[in-house]
């Protein structure tokens, strides 16, 4: 997904800022929920 020099994104779409997250089905939720709740 990443061309050229565009931010990483997680393979549901949903772009990962600093770290790469699991695709687990708990994480999936947790991640499109909080998306820049952590910094």
């Amino acid at each position: 997904r990443t061309s050229g020099g565009r931010h990483p994104v997680t393979p549901w779409g949903k772009p990962t800022k600093g770290k790469r997250t699991r695709s687990n089905k708990k994480t999936d939720r947790l991640i499109m929920r909080r998306r820049h709740a952590k910094k």
